[in-house]
């Protein structure tokens, strides 16, 4: 698949949140005219989703003319053993910036709490929101303050005290169908773009076809440019990755021709 289309995937992923209305950490708003974007050319293809967006971000932070890189991917180590990294240190106008990324897919089960941040979880429920949000405020933005960083940074002309944290965090997010026109108080409603469900509702859609993207593409917006299967076609796909504890991204082209994202689940 097109890596132009993965970085525009990425591109239009809007930011899970706005300013530091979350944990008080403080998103980083892309400064670019998504009219003029860079346009991506990597040779190292084999990335994992996490590290082609942080190339993403990168290639983004270089086109700008008010942006000076300083560093990426910056390891601290500390006694021959790397106890962190800073994903990116640059200079924004006057200002000197640590960020770190995060490009996440998230579903919601309402019937986890009563609080709306614990209830985002990953797909297979290894991960969640809340668990990144307080390794973000505990461990990752606090080591800019490490005595190691300091000394890293120093040797970069930098005190650290002059340099701000913060997080460039996008997401896609899945909400049951029953939470339909749900409207989320703290994050930015503009990240659901889709639904998921269990093995046996995803049975019942036997008039669409579907696609079943690899990892790298589920960046991409649905196009119509891809092999299609029929349901009975497509469900032994599904079962093998059920299977095996997988809760697979799909493709759905509707019998109209409308094109969603869905996730089908292994836990429901």
């Amino acid at each position: 698949m097109s890596l132009i289309k993965r970085f525009i995937g990425y591109s239009n992923t809007p930011a899970l949140w706005n300013s530091n209305t979350i944990q008080e950490l403080d998103q980083f708003n892309m400064p670019l005219n998504k009219n003029d974007e860079p346009k991506p050319s990597f040779t190292n293809v084999h990335l994992r989703l996490g590290k082609l967006v942080e190339q993403f971000v990168f290639l983004q932070l270089e086109a700008h003319q008010s942006i000076q890189m300083i560093a990426k991917n910056l390891q601290i180590i500390q006694d021959k053993i790397t106890i962190g990294e800073l994903d990116g240190v640059f200079k924004y106008l006057q200002d000197y910036i640590h960020l770190e990324i995060v490009y996440k897919f998230y579903l919601y089960d309402d019937e986890l709490s009563d609080n709306e941040l614990d209830n985002w979880i990953g797909p297979n429920r290894k991960d969640s929101l809340r668990f990144k949000l307080d390794k973000l405020k505990n461990k990752q933005l606090p080591l800019l303050g490490h005595p190691k960083t300091k000394e890293i940074l120093n040797d970069l002309s930098l005190c650290h005290k002059d340099v701000s944290s913060k997080v460039l965090f996008k997401a896609q997010l899945f909400i049951p169908k029953k939470c339909a026109g749900m409207i989320f108080e703290k994050i930015n409603n503009e990240c659901v773009i889709g639904y998921y469900m269990g093995m046996a509702e995803f049975k019942n859609r036997t008039d669409c076809e579907f696609h079943m993207p690899i990892k790298l593409d589920w960046l991409i917006e649905p196009h119509k440019g891809v092999e299609w299967l029929s349901l009975d076609d497509f469900i032994p796909c599904i079962a093998l990755e059920i299977s095996q504890s997988r809760s697979p991204l799909c493709w759905v082209k509707t019998a109209d021709g409308k094109l969603e994202k869905i996730f089908v689940v292994f836990w429901r």
